[in-house]
């Protein structure tokens, strides 16, 4: 990423200079320190009391890595904001529950820590793509592995998860299962019942499952591709639990991409789903 150092970047009508980031990797947030749980902050070169994304990398909970960031550390910093993506363990070596708290405890080390990269420890966004976003969104809904790293629920004051079909699993398991029937297709060896469980606990980490009134849940965007039947359906399903909740939500569909553009493309000048995203950014912590 060090093509970040100095650049000029056209965003949305407005010329504006990037300055070098400063950027710190492979930072452990478990002992003893480990390949898959390491973090990395990029950080403006200046300022204190900053917002916060802590990004979760997708790859169907089995691969993927922090460093998969395209274009969001060079927007995010230049917006004024702190970047923080992750490593997380992968199934089959660990459980999703242990994927889950991995994700909770370096949001716990960002809590615990940011202030000395000029974050705010109470001004938390977590994102997320594809296996990402559903990781994002349960810790935003469902509080225990949050609380568990000591983070408070009022830190955390936006969550955009990104083409997720996994807000829903037990449904999600349904609708596959339903596809490969009618098509006669077998069984993968890793499906979402092998990775997440039975019924119980395949509800259990569903969000749908934790949206309700007066628990603190915080804003939602979230971001699908338009035609994609699957992530679609679950963007909306999403999108009505926090609605019906009275949670503020917001659900985008992007038109012209797919699964793995609408992620690289974040960060891009002119994208709709990056305008979006910075609309809402920008509608919890005020304009830069």
């Amino acid at each position: 990423m060090r093509h970040l150092h100095s650049a000029t970047v056209l965003l949305f009508g407005v010329i504006t200079a990037t300055a070098e980031p400063r950027i710190e990797r492979d930072i452990p947030y478990a002992q003893p320190k480990n390949e898959r749980q390491l973090l990395d902050v990029y950080a403006p070169q200046s300022g204190s009391k900053l917002p916060v994304v802590v990004w979760v990398h997708g790859g169907g909970w089995m691969r993927g890595a922090k460093n998969e960031v395209d274009h969001k550390p060079t927007a995010l910093v230049d917006k004024g904001f702190v970047f923080v993506p992750m490593n997380y363990r992968f199934f089959p070596n660990v459980k999703m529950g242990d994927i889950i708290r991995d994700v909770a405890k370096a949001t716990g080390w960002v809590h615990a820590n940011i202030a000395r990269y000029g974050g705010d420890p109470n001004r938390l966004f977590l994102m997320g793509h594809s296996a990402g976003a559903q990781l994002a969104a349960i810790l935003c809904t469902d509080f225990q592995y949050l609380a568990a790293e000591k983070v408070p629920k009022k830190a955390i004051i936006g969550c955009v998860p990104v083409d997720g079909d996994t807000y829903d699993v037990p449904l999600q398991v349904a609708t596959a299962v339903a596809r490969r029937k009618s098509l006669n297709q077998p069984d993968p060896k890793y499906g979402h019942p092998e990775k997440f469980g039975d019924l119980g606990l395949q509800r259990a980490y569903s969000a749908v499952t934790h949206v309700a009134r007066n628990k603190g849940i915080p804003p939602f965007l979230i971001l699908h591709v338009a035609d994609h039947t699957d992530t679609s359906a679950q963007a909306h399903r999403l999108w009505n639990a926090l609605d019906q909740a009275g949670i503020r939500a917001k659900v985008f569909g992007a038109m012209g991409t797919d699964h793995v553009k609408l992620d690289r493309d974040l960060g891009v000048t002119g994208d709709p789903a990056t305008k979006e995203l910075f609309e809402f950014v920008d509608g919890i912590v005020g304009k830069r």
